[in-house]
């Protein structure tokens, strides 16, 4: 516009079509780039956009503001207000409509020349026209024209006055009578019609937003402040508003209209424009000056109504939609989130479209979702692909399914949880094998009533060792061979515990690794148990086992070869077949091979090639080091061995530091690599001294295990956890802390004082054949005042239920008959006290669940309460049971 930066008006009726305001105005089509409405003389707003220049008007100069008629007749009808006051109707369009000849070329004077600031059309009475001018001390500020209306007589003499030095103006076309004359003595800056009425006109005046209407132009109601210029009213919350002043945002809330509800913060350049996104609920865009950045605030979340002490919060970015600086801004009124940018110096157009945030969604499931804009999308998984892969390898996801299948509730055959666990894992296999070992030699111990020894085997190898004494030394001559000499190897009661613990021996008063080698080779570990045995000092056995491997199914053929090396050993220090078998040993690829070779060529006591090799289990490593290493030896190897566990966070360490305070450090850094909560909470669980229990890192862990079955809604599973850690941890059973009492009195109703009646203590219960017991109690035992009826069988509480509908299975079948099956000792669910928190109408809990299988409305009459529904989470239906 004359002597200011170009505007953007978008037209209320097309939405391809804008208008650029600046000295003249241009007319301006949008499309689809190559379309044929933009193949000539095109200019490119975007990649995909082109706009095409249709019709320009530059008829009226100095323009100062200009605002789109609404009704779509007469077409592109535009009202422009000049540096002089006037308001002339004009247009960009080629209508030749009765209506559009009596209104084009139509001008509307003040009584007083000075400039118009701001127009605005009234969006039902679209005849309405609001005029805010510049102050003038005999006139008002606020003019509101009917374009209907005839000229005045006057017309003459008012225009020789208001003429402008553009030309010649038809008197016959001027309106000096106003409709509405407001604001006297002040000046108007901006103003714009309220929605919620068409006679409400809210004005930023020069001193205060003041709010005129017209059914009583006499009052008016207004607030003191400075933010007075470019006023909006948001399309989405008719009683929110915008204005601003300088660098200053204010957000009014027009109920409360003492105070900005939102004071946005200060920019350090005056704003230039305001605008709320016509498409989006909350967001709004301002500009200032000499910037190509664009301010974003979006409101999505500000509670409506806004309270008097706390402040909203908003999300606040910035978008950049092109290089040069922005003149001005419009956002497209249908499209999501678009907008046209005109720069201010060469009055290049841009095409932008400002992109939501997104904002990801994770569930416990391992579903993926975001939201971006309106539309919603999921992430879907493909077999095969990388996301597949991830999935596999997240501990939720295995969490999760070890739940679905008891994961660590086998408290009989312990070992079997690494089965449940999917069985691929080495160090969950190392651990539950050391738990299975640590509880039959627990168990042993209390049927012989050595409760030392029973704790001593949970307080894990590295303390049992240094306990040791009365170690003695023996040679032992190797099996199979007479000629090698005899070895030294160290016993002890301590050192055989070890032994069992790592599972080299079994249960019983004689050691025999037999029933170990046995069960390798049932696995396949023929290189392992050929290890075992050659520790064991039976060469003729390693070399019996590496021959069955060579000749089986899935044997290596190359076995053959390392037992004939094995076959030809000497303990000559200076032989070939010593010298040969150093120097060869590390080209084998097995581990167990390798430590084999580096146990027939080590020196007596210096075992380093087997104790250190980190790809033999520790188990192996641990009772290797228990036969072989003397009392100063094996102590510090168990420290330095457990030090590197710990660090590792290796659960192949538990069966050195046992489930102790070093056992709790060493599954915190389990934890912290993996996040598996799920082992730890079971393993911590397993230690027959409950101090660890105690521990907090360990109830932090259970606690979030818990929460995760609870969110995944494995309430039963998370149910049987809780049964499951109160029996192996007493202490965490809760005491009862919810009570049914009498509504006279105040008493329990129950005798037992539980949250849970007890049968027989207050509840009838069914016999065996059917019939209900004698005793029946249906008062409270403290006062003897009747207990409460049930809603539907208006029955007294207490008395038993009979044929009660299954409301699982939809039979007749009552849940008495189905707990007698399973000796329940508890009080059967259908004959509960139930209530509703909200109406406190309720009765028997299986009459209901019957009741609202099918109602959605309490049961007693003229209670209109929807007692199911307000139990959102009850609602839900627990996924273990799908």
């Amino acid at each position: 516009m004359s002597g200011s930066k170009p505007d953007i008006l978008w037209s209320p009726h097309h939405t391809d079509r804008y208008v650029i305001c600046d000295s003249e105005l241009g007319l301006y089509r949008i499309g689809p780039v190559g379309s044929a409405e933009n193949k000539v003389g095109a200019l490119l707003l975007s990649d995909e956009t082109a706009a095409t220049l249709l019709a320009i008007n530059s008829d009226t100069p100095y323009m100062k503001c200009v605002a789109w008629y609404p009704k779509q007749e007469p077409e592109c009808l535009l009202a422009v207000g000049q540096a002089n006051g006037r308001v002339v109707l004009t247009s960009l369009g080629q209508s030749h409509s009765s209506k559009s000849k009596e209104l084009l070329g139509k001008e509307f004077v003040p009584k007083h020349a000075r400039q118009c600031n701001t127009l605005a059309w009234n969006p039902v009475d679209s005849n309405w026209l609001a005029a805010g001018l510049d102050k003038h001390r005999a006139d008002f500020s606020v003019l509101i024209w009917d374009i209907s209306s005839k000229f005045s007589p006057e017309a003459s003499v008012v225009t020789e006055k208001n003429r402008l030095p553009s030309g010649d103006i038809d008197s016959g076309m001027v309106v000096t009578k106003p409709l509405y004359e407001l604001g006297q003595n002040d000046a108007c800056l901006s103003l714009c019609w309220l929605p919620r009425d068409q006679k409400l006109l809210l004005a930023g005046m020069h001193r205060n937003l003041a709010i005129f209407d017209l059914r009583n132009t006499s009052q008016k109601t207004f607030v003191n402040t400075k933010a007075i210029q470019g006023v909006t009213v948001d399309p989405h919350f008719p009683d929110r508003v915008a204005s601003f002043f300088e660098g200053q945002v204010a957000i009014w809330d027009l109920r409360k209209f003492e105070k900005p509800v939102l004071t946005l913060n200060e920019q350090p350049k005056p704003l230039t424009k305001v605008a709320w996104c016509p498409t989006r609920t909350g967001l709004l865009a301002t500009l200032t000056r000499d910037t190509n950045i664009i301010r974003l605030y979006d409101m999505q979340h500000t509670p409506t109504p806004i309270g008097d002490e706390t402040e909203p919060t908003i999300i606040e970015r910035s978008v950049q939609p092109s290089d040069s600086l922005i003149g001005s801004f419009a956002w497209h009124p249908t499209t999501q989130n678009r907008m046209v940018v005109v720069s201010a110096a060469n009055r290049a157009m841009t095409d932008f479209t400002v992109f939501e945030r997104i904002s990801l969604a994770w569930s416990s499931t391992t579903s993926l979702m975001w939201a971006c804009g309106r539309h919603l999308y999921e992430c879907a998984e493909e077999g095969g692909g990388s996301w597949e892969g991830a999935v596999e390898k997240d501990i939720a996801t295995k969490m999760r399914q070890r739940a679905q299948s008891q994961y660590g509730h086998d408290t009989v055959q312990v070992w079997m949880n690494h089965m449940l666990a999917g069985g691929d894992d080495p160090q969950l296999k190392s651990l539950w094998f050391t738990l299975h070992f640590m509880k039959q030699y627990a168990e042993d111990m209390e049927q012989k009533q050595q409760s030392s020894k029973q704790v001593l085997v949970y307080s894990g190898i590295k303390n049992i060792v240094k306990s040791s004494s009365g170690t003695t030394e023996n040679r032992r001559c190797w099996s199979g061979s007479e000629r090698q000499a005899n070895v030294l190897w160290f016993h002890s009661e301590e050192r055989s515990l070890a032994l069992r613990l790592c599972g080299w021996i079994s249960q019983g008063p004689d050691i025999d690794v037999e029933p170990f080698l046995r069960s390798l080779e049932g696995d396949g570990e023929w290189e392992r148990a050929a290890a075992v045995a050659l520790f064991n000092l039976d060469i003729r056995r390693a070399i019996q086992i590496l021959n069955h491997g060579a000749s089986s199914e899935k044997g290596d053929i190359n076995l053959n070869v390392v037992a004939m090396a094995l076959s030809g050993y000497t303990d000559e220090k200076s032989s070939l077949w010593r010298e040969m078998c150093s120097s060869l040993r590390l080209q084998l690829h097995n581990p167990y091979l390798v430590v084999m070779f580096a146990f027939l060529t080590s020196e007596p006591g210096a075992y380093d090639g087997v104790l250190y090799e980190s790809s033999v289990a520790v188990t192996d490593r641990v009772a290797f080091a228990c036969m072989f290493l003397n009392d100063t030896q094996l102590p510090r190897y168990m420290d330095k061995l457990t030090n590197e566990m710990k660090e590792a966070g290796n659960l192949e360490g538990i069966l050195l530091t046992g489930l102790t305070k070093d056992g709790v450090d060493l599954m915190e850094r389990y934890v912290d690599r993996t996040g598996d909560v799920q082992t730890a909470s079971f393993c911590m669980l397993k230690g027959s001294p409950g101090e660890v229990v105690k521990d907090p890192r360990v109830q932090c862990w259970i606690e979030n295990y818990r929460n995760l079955l609870d969110a995944w809604r494995f309430w039963h599973k998370r149910a049987e956890f809780d049964i499951h850690r109160s029996k192996l941890d007493p202490s965490s059973k809760p005491l009862a802390q919810v009570f049914v009492s009498c509504n006279f009195c105040g008493k329990s109703i129950s005798y037992s004082c539980s949250a849970v009646p007890h049968q027989g203590r207050g509840f009838s219960q069914y016999g065996v054949s059917g019939s209900p017991t004698k005793s029946k109690v249906t008062s409270c035992p403290g006062c003897r005042k009747p207990l409460p009826r049930c809603a539907l069988c208006l029955m007294n509480m207490g008395t038993p239920v009979s044929n009660c509908p299954d409301t699982r299975h939809g039979t007749g079948t009552s849940d008495e008959k189905v707990d007698l099956t399973r000796n329940n000792k508890l009080s059967h669910f259908n004959n509960w006290f139930t209530w509703c928190h909200n109406c406190r109408h309720g009765g028997h809990a299986g009459h209901m669940l019957s009741w609202f299988s099918d109602h959605a409305e309490c049961p007693v009459s003229a209670c209109t309460c929807k007692c199911m529904q307000l139990d959102t989470t009850g609602n839900l239906v627990p996924s273990d049971s799908l």
